[in-house]
């Protein structure tokens, strides 16, 4: 019989959410050096439980990437609650190329740990995929969006528009490709 890790404590939960926002920020801002015991202090817990929830400088960096992936595409669900499916992919843009940027600013944490043999990336493809089916078929089935479009050209598209207004500066011409992008989603449909 496999014994099932047992849930986190509520603190335990907690902390580790703490310890990968601060891994996120340090790891954006500072690059794959940063000192652990940074991280530990800027989430406000110490070196022993950060080691504890992430026991590797590479499970780490791992655990923030897929943590922050994970709530751009998680967001779906939410956004498509409370807009109606064209507008709801419009801000999912907007989450997805501010999550982009901080990758970027992880590139050099996320390159070490690849070299190191983890693969952060594993699970990234299918949860993006997923993410962006939901949105196009929501899209679709009220008539705002095409039938017709495969979620990876939309996750290329986005990946283009990431890279060309990369920065900060570039935020804004960042958001005006998009909104061309969404018309060319709905392109041809009786809005």
């Amino acid at each position: 019989m496999t014994a099932h890790p047992s849930p986190l404590r509520a603190d335990a939960r907690r902390n580790r959410e703490r310890i990968l926002e601060a891994a996120v920020r340090a790891f954006s801002e500072k690059g794959a050096d940063v000192p652990l015991d940074a991280i530990a202090k800027a989430a406000g817990v110490g070196s022993g439980t950060l080691y504890r929830h992430f026991p590797t400088r590479e499970a780490l960096v791992e655990a923030a990437y897929r943590n922050e992936l994970a709530r751009v595409c998680d967001s779906v669900t939410q956004l498509l609650a409370e807009f109606p499916p064209d507008r709801a992919m419009r801000l999912w843009m907007d989450k997805f190329i501010d999550y982009l940027a901080a990758k970027q600013g992880m590139a050099e944490a996320l390159r070490a740990a690849v070299a190191s043999g983890a693969d952060p990336f594993a699970e990234s493809l299918d949860k993006l995929t997923t993410a962006l089916s939901d949105l196009l078929h929501a899209g679709a089935e009220a008539g705002l969006l095409r039938a017709d479009i495969d979620p990876l050209d939309v996750g290329l598209s986005l990946s283009g528009v990431a890279l060309a207004t990369g920065a900060p500066a570039q935020r804004e011409r960042a958001g005006r490709l998009l909104d061309l992008l969404l018309d060319g989603l709905r392109y041809g449909t009786h809005r």
